[in-house]
């Protein structure tokens, strides 16, 4: 029999993320792959008090106390946001898809940093989006190659992460923060902002939403409670400008009918509790234990490999390789003798921006399994550029 797909099924790619983490769950691995928090850092979920009525269905835009919750913080961040602008999602990743059902048409230019997310490439791609990198530094884009870009060909939108960037660790200065902001609301382009690691700060620095200096400009803010709690509640949100928001929520209807209402009510009580206020003290002294472990091992190790820097918050460090290497055989390599990273090429929109490079996550793996990892891979690193 012939099954007869639709074209976007056609455009499906596997997550080399999601394939290399069921490689880490092997006895002994020592993980930079993925973006997990720490086991031994994530609160106890005691859904113990909770009222039945949890157990039935409930509203699409999410649980009253949850939404609140969320638009006082944004509140707090300097964005124009109300309860009826919080959309709860399951997970900051169907944030994304539901951006992708909302925007793109086939062929839909999307303009994004190179490198960026990469599960958000392959989200858009599946909706037939076409992509073109904006460069992206330690400081930020160019907010004038962000102007010249969409002079070129208007796309559908801009996708950022200013804070603690996914794959660099780099974060925006406020300056070229509020320059992204004027480009767009001049040329009323819309901002999908991705913020999911904004609270995981180890050192002072300006973390303002992009969002909350637009003045003309749609915008849809994502979040996410995976990597301050427990990522397998799967529970994220969105906010967005009052034009997107009702077209948002019937997606969402039409998805999945809401997030999981227990997800919702727990969060919302450990959120609104001084347990909450303790629980991400000590996960940011955990990890940023954890990042100074890992710049002090590639300081002994890669200082004549690769550039980096240290990152601010977040959970990555970004080489760029002083050398030509491929990563992929590099990846295998380092699996074979049990240590795991992310290839920094697949996190490259287009192929332009490419460069040999790595993504290391610190906050999984402890201090002396950190030490040991990166001395492996610099030997391994060694070997292959010999």
């Amino acid at each position: 029999m012939t099954l007869r797909l639709s074209r976007r099924a056609a455009r499906l790619t596997s997550s080399l993320i999601r394939d290399i983490l069921q490689v880490t769950q092997r006895p002994g691995v020592i993980s930079f792959a993925g973006g997990l928090p720490a086991t031994e850092v994530m609160p106890p979920l005691n859904f113990e008090g909770l009222a039945d009525d949890y157990r039935q269905y409930g509203p699409s835009e999410g649980e009253p106390a949850l939404r609140g919750l969320i638009a006082q913080k944004l509140s707090g961040l300097g964005m124009s946001c109300g309860v009826d602008q919080i959309l709860v999602t399951s997970g900051s990743q169907q944030g994304v898809d539901l951006v992708g059902k909302l925007f793109v048409d086939e062929d839909a230019k999307v303009l994004l940093e190179a490198p960026t997310y990469l599960a958000t490439i392959q989200a858009l791609g599946v909706y037939g989006a076409v992509f073109k990198g904006l460069r992206l530094a330690a400081d930020g884009i160019d907010p004038d190659e962000l102007r010249r870009a969409i002079a070129y060909r208007r796309p559908a939108f801009v996708y950022l992460i200013p804070t603690f960037q996914n794959p660099s660790g780099f974060c925006y200065t406020d300056e070229i923060r509020r320059a992204v902001a004027k480009v767009l609301d001049e040329t009323d382009i819309p901002l999908i902002e991705d913020d999911p690691y904004r609270d995981l700060v180890y050192s002072p620095v300006d973390r303002t939403p992009i969002c909350a200096y637009l003045e003309r400009a749609p915008w849809v803010y994502l979040g996410s409670f995976s990597k301050l709690t427990a990522p397998g509640l799967r529970v994220g949100y969105l906010a967005s400008s009052r034009e997107l928001f009702p077209s948002l929520v019937r997606l969402k209807q039409a998805s999945d009918l809401h997030t999981n209402r227990i997800g919702q009510a727990w969060l919302a009580r450990f959120l609104g509790s001084t347990e909450f206020d303790e629980h991400l003290a000590r996960m940011n002294r955990i990890y940023a234990e954890r990042r100074d472990a890992m710049q002090a091992a590639l300081m002994r190790h890669f200082e004549a490999l690769a550039e980096w820097r240290a990152p601010a918050g977040g959970l990555f460090f970004w080489l760029r390789l002083t050398c030509e290497c491929d990563t992929l055989a590099l990846l295998r390599q380092a699996l074979e003798r049990n240590v795991a990273f992310m290839p920094g090429e697949p996190f490259f929109p287009t192929p332009a921006h490419r460069y040999p490079s790595l993504r290391l996550n610190f906050s999984h793996a402890a201090p002396e399994n950190i030490e040991r990892g990166i001395a492996l891979l610099a030997e391994i690193l060694n070997g292959s550029a010999e």
